[in-house]
């Protein structure tokens, strides 16, 4: 509790005002919940109850604090009654601006002066509202997100007129009801996640009705592809198209500069609301639809996901809310897995930008622009993280190791083999560079390293003029050392990806099967060629091919020194995957951020249990047993020079 705040009452006891009442009741206020019927009230006391009851059933509280909880909740029919005494007052009836506006007329006249007034509103003009009072100052948007008892998120919204110090009361409130609070410092049409919320799931409803791209799909590639808990058609039931349809009206009625889609006002006419009609977008009759998460969809996430993105910068440019505060509410009052301005840094703003001028030269629509802020990052080369910065900054570091260059932006670090004139060829400088740059790599910022080359060539091989008059006891010498170089590269205690961007040839592919993971674009090819030389592999090809594609097809591209191409690649399994050149960065960084999202610790024991000879296996043993009580046991009972007691532990 605050000190400022005793008494809350609450305006509606539906879905929205039940469940605020029940949260401020457990948070340790009085709570009064007014509606206009008296069967109303009760059924939102039942369901409070019957929530209170399931926490108890959870063992998350007590059948004598679910009592102290329900004795801090009274009812009643009169609005005046219930804000009489009233420090803060949470108004949750439905959404229609007149029906509000008379509501805070009569509060206005019966509450105390020092009562805030709130709305939960998520679409109605919050400065228009606190005109119908005398107290402007004191009047905010307090917007729950359902289910309250629930959800995280509660937009406070600013009015014209309210004041520093209501914003700030309501923050507080929020935070004492185990909520994370985001202002909304201007009242702007959908505040901040309706805004975001709206763009992409009319731009996913827009593809599917004027390109005839299956809503399946799109949702599939939304869940698989971005991340997503829900594609945007079944989000779009689950919430109510006639919910939607009522939202995207009053947005657009305030300025909100948007194209609607024709199923938002056609479904709902046919009575599809949804979920709760058991018809929509979707058929939910039989229960929730079976929309599976496809990571391989060929639908590009970013089509739809762009316009979130762009709405995102909209709101940073115009003071509404701080990147950091956007991305915020979107994952808690939408439940995704990063923020759309996140998401923007990890594909680049160039990418989105592009997605975007593609939609504007196809279609024309007003809402087709990309924002200004996102052009400013453009001009300032502010792309993202593989730029060290783009709506966030990401601590860019960069060194040279001679033919090397380092990029870390943590938790990712990128090895990156630059000598393009020569197709990137491996000579004894570039073997150097590697091994500085993974030392550098070792600090705990990094938790993935990623290895490629500059130009159109990852590596086209061994520099042939390292070869010239070698004698044998030299040759040996020198695959020793690119031995030792690659081993540590397959021995790093992190994971490596080689990202493959075009010729993988020679000790290029030896350098690539060297690392953990393979990702490869749609232009790369590979090749051990040594033998069209007349000589062999010198860093570990003769074996690690093996093991990769299988004796068989390793000797057939050992003995011909043939050239193949990435789907081949993949098919026999010398590649993890295969993706569009234009993606290759952001495929491979997509999946790199994913493993670094991982337990380190465990990654590393992978590691060793998957890259190991049976003496690695013996030494991580050997460690792992000097984990366990009768290690420590036996070696105090011998240098104690006692029997040891041991018990399996």
């Amino acid at each position: 509790m605050i000190p400022l705040i005793r008494r809350i009452a609450v305006l509606g006891a539906g879905t929205m005002g039940h469940g605020i009442a029940q949260v401020a009741a457990m948070s340790g206020y009085e709570v009064v919940m007014r509606d206009i019927k008296e069967e109303f009230l009760q059924n939102g006391l039942d369901r409070i109850r019957a929530s209170l009851e399931k926490f108890v059933k959870k063992g998350r509280m007590t059948e004598e604090e679910m009592g102290r909880i329900l004795s801090r909740i009274r009812t009643t029919l009169s609005l005046e009654e219930a804000v009489r005494e009233a420090d803060f007052v949470i108004e949750a009836i439905p959404e229609v601006f007149d029906l509000k506006a008379e509501t805070f007329r009569t509060v206005d006249a019966a509450a105390p002066d020092h009562t805030i007034l709130a709305t939960n509103t998520s679409s109605l003009p919050i400065t228009e509202l606190a005109s119908v009072t005398s107290r402007p100052d004191r009047f905010v948007g307090m917007h729950f997100f359902n289910p309250p008892q629930i959800m995280k998120l509660v937009e406070v919204v600013r009015g014209d007129g309210t004041s520093d110090e209501t914003v700030k009361i309501t923050v507080d409130l929020a935070r004492s009801m185990g909520k994370e609070p985001v202002v909304v410092a201007k009242d702007v049409p959908g505040f901040i996640v309706n805004r975001v919320l709206v763009r992409w799931l009319n731009e996913a409803c827009l593809i599917m009705e004027r390109e005839g791209v299956d809503k399946l799909l799109i949702d599939a590639a939304l869940k698989g592809r971005a991340g997503l808990p829900m594609g945007a058609f079944e989000l779009s039931d689950f919430i109510g198209l006639d919910v939607m349809r009522d939202i995207i009206e009053a947005m657009v009625q305030r300025g909100f500069v948007l194209t609607p889609c024709k199923s938002w006002s056609q479904l709902p006419s046919e009575g599809k609301l949804g979920r709760k009609s058991g018809q929509g977008f979707y058929d939910w009759s039989s229960g929730r639809p079976n929309i599976p998460a496809d990571p391989d969809a060929p639908f590009d996430p970013l089509e739809v996901l762009s316009m979130a993105i762009n709405e995102a910068a909209w709101l940073v440019r115009n003071g509404v809310a701080p990147a950091g505060d956007v991305d915020k509410a979107v994952v808690l009052g939408l439940n995704f897995p990063r923020g759309p301005l996140r998401m923007a840094d990890e594909v680049g703003l160039d990418r989105v930008s592009q997605v975007i001028r593609e939609k504007a030269e196809r279609y024309g629509l007003p809402e087709y622009r990309v924002d200004p802020l996102i052009e400013e990052k453009l001009r300032r080369g502010e792309l993202g993280i593989k730029a060290g910065r783009g709506f966030f900054d990401y601590g860019l570091k960069e060194r040279e190791f001679g033919p090397v260059r380092y990029r870390e932006i943590p938790p990712l670090a990128w090895i990156i083999v630059n000598r393009p004139e020569k197709l990137n060829a491996i000579n004894m400088e570039v073997v150097e560079g590697i091994m500085s740059a993974l030392d550098e790599a070792k600090g705990d910022g990094v938790r993935v390293v990623v290895i490629t080359g500059e130009g159109r060539a990852f590596s086209a091989g061994a520099d042939v003029t390292m070869f010239k008059d070698l004698t044998p006891v030299e040759a040996f010498e020198l695959s020793k050392r690119l031995n030792e170089a690659l081993r540590r590269i397959r021995e790093f205690r992190k994971p490596t990806i080689a990202m493959v961007n075009g010729f993988a040839l020679g000790g290029g592919l030896e350098l690539a099967m060297a690392c953990d993971l393979r990702i490869a674009s749609d232009r790369a090819q590979f090749g051990q060629p040594e033998i069209t030389l007349g000589i062999i592999t010198g860093a570990g090809g003769s074996y690690r091919l093996p093991e990769l594609v299988g004796v068989a097809k390793a000797k057939e591209l050992l003995f011909t020194g043939d050239l193949i191409g990435a789907e081949e690649a993949l098919r026999i399994g010398l590649v993890n995957r295969v993706v569009s050149h234009e993606r290759l960065e952001e495929e491979t960084r997509s999946l790199a951020m994913k493993i670094a999202e991982r337990p380190p610790k465990a990654l590393e024991v992978y590691k060793a249990l998957l890259n190991g000879t049976k003496l690695d296996m013996e030494a991580l043993a050997f460690g792992l047993v000097f984990g366990t009580e009768d290690s420590k046991e036996g070696i105090s009972a011998f240098l104690e020079k006692r029997k040891p007691e041991f018990r399996g532990r």
